[in-house]
């Protein structure tokens, strides 16, 4: 994906760089500048300054408003007046509802039966009439053109769209402001709407200040369609596999999105959902912000060594919207990636004492128990043994190991489970 030294930035397809300034000018007022905070951690771990894009803390919690309130401000009246009508599980939903609400439009979105509680929440609360159908994306899509054939409403694309790739390419005008002297910026990638924007308006941004800034995108690894993709040098499906990065769980990209894409883009990366898990909990621990796992793949990409860069580096959080029962459980993921929280089960003999011997071992190692499960029905024990399951804090792998060390000197046959 190296690009030549005759890239011209100018020739890519979509938006122009006035384009995005006419976005940028639409959403004042409407779509916030979200901050950019520097991150000491994660630049001590790329060896680069890195800062954070923080479009977590934009309104309805991520960068989808931009794209969704430019693209139905260019509607004309009498397509406002027939009303909008999106699919989504997330973030789009709301960035439609609110834009829709904001500029005096009816909206309807369909959405899959399972979608997070707070999301279907907050898109009713925007005024949008929720319509629940289906237990994946697949249903609401369908239903949603149907319903704009029968009523006459405009569908709201959630990527592949000029006006969306417009809008939401103001991001990447906002970081060239805010970080002047940006080497590196790495931008999630699902269908594309996002990292089409944020590419093109900083390549042509940085052409036009006669220098070069390097673009990595990041994809879920059981849903990335653009490697494959690029490979074969246009859009392809591929199977979507299960993954806590939602948001980014797209089958095929958009077409003009992948067009832009691949002329623009200098890298892809994939990050697993365990890599994802630990990069939530060091945004949360180091930076203090609540991402949902979309947002975080680039910080994922980074703390695996999956990135190179020269020079200042901004990474894109681009949402902030999760269930707190999901953050729950990708907190407890993130802690066991990352060695501080074990699981591990114990054969015991079955006579008095045993249980508080090992939880005697276990606490002067300064390790903390937060479950304990003692049982005689564990699969291979013997007639005369119980099975003890400790859940336990440390403070690492080291850490960890210790524990675990301790165990076995004292006889004991401690076993890791997952």
């Amino acid at each position: 994906m190296s690009q030549t030294a005759t890239f011209d930035a100018t020739q890519l397809p979509g938006p122009t760089l006035n384009d995005f300034a006419d976005a940028a000018t639409t959403l004042q007022g409407v779509a916030q500048e979200t901050p950019v905070e520097v991150s000491r951690y994660l630049s001590q771990v790329l060896g680069q300054p890195v800062s954070l894009k923080c479009e977590n803390l934009q309104r309805t919690g991520a960068y989808k408003i931009r794209g969704a309130y430019y693209c139905i401000s260019k509607l004309s009246d009498e397509e406002k007046a027939r009303g909008v009508v999106a699919a989504s599980a997330g973030n789009h939903a709301q960035g439609v509802a609110f834009a829709a609400r904001e500029q005096g439009i009816k909206a309807t979105i369909f959405t899959p039966v399972g979608v997070a509680l707070p999301k279907l929440q907050a898109t009713k609360a925007y005024g949008a009439e929720v319509i629940l159908g289906g237990e994946s994306i697949n249903e609401p899509l369908k239903a949603a053109q149907e319903f704009a054939a029968e009523t006459g409403a405009v569908r709201i694309p959630p990527f592949d769209h000029p006006d969306i790739i417009a809008g939401q390419g103001t991001v990447g005008l906002e970081i060239m402001d805010q970080v002047p002297d940006v080497a590196t910026v790495i931008v999630p990638i699902g269908g594309g709407g996002l990292m089409a924007g944020v590419a093109s308006a900083i390549k042509q941004r940085a052409q036009a200040e006669g220098r070069t800034v390097k673009i990595i995108g990041v994809q879920a690894e059981n849903a990335a369609p653009y490697l494959p993709s690029l490979e074969a040098g246009e859009p392809v499906s591929v199977e979507v596999r299960p993954t806590i990065n939602d948001g980014i769980a797209v089958q095929k990209p958009g077409a003009l999105n992948f067009e832009i894409i691949k002329d623009a883009v200098d890298e892809i990366v994939t990050v697993t959902d365990d890599e994802t898990a630990r990069a939530m909990l060091v945004l949360l621990e180091r930076a203090k912000l609540v991402v949902e796992p979309s947002g975080a793949v680039g910080v994922a990409a980074i703390l695996e060594g999956k990135i190179t860069a020269t020079g200042p580096t901004v990474v894109v959080l681009s949402g902030g919207n999760i269930d707190p029962m999901i953050m729950e459980r990708v907190i407890s993921r993130g802690m066991a990636g990352a060695g501080r929280y074990m699981k591990m089960r114990i054969p015991l003999p079955d006579r008095p004492g045993q249980l508080a011997r090992t939880s005697e071992i276990v606490s002067a190692q300064n390790a903390n128990v937060v479950e304990v499960i003692h049982t005689r029905h564990g699969t291979g024990l013997q007639i005369s043994q119980v099975e003890l399951e400790l859940h336990v804090e440390t403070r690492g792998p080291e850490h960890a190991e210790e524990v675990l060390s301790a165990l076995r000197a004292e006889g004991y046959e401690p076993r890791v489970v997952s």
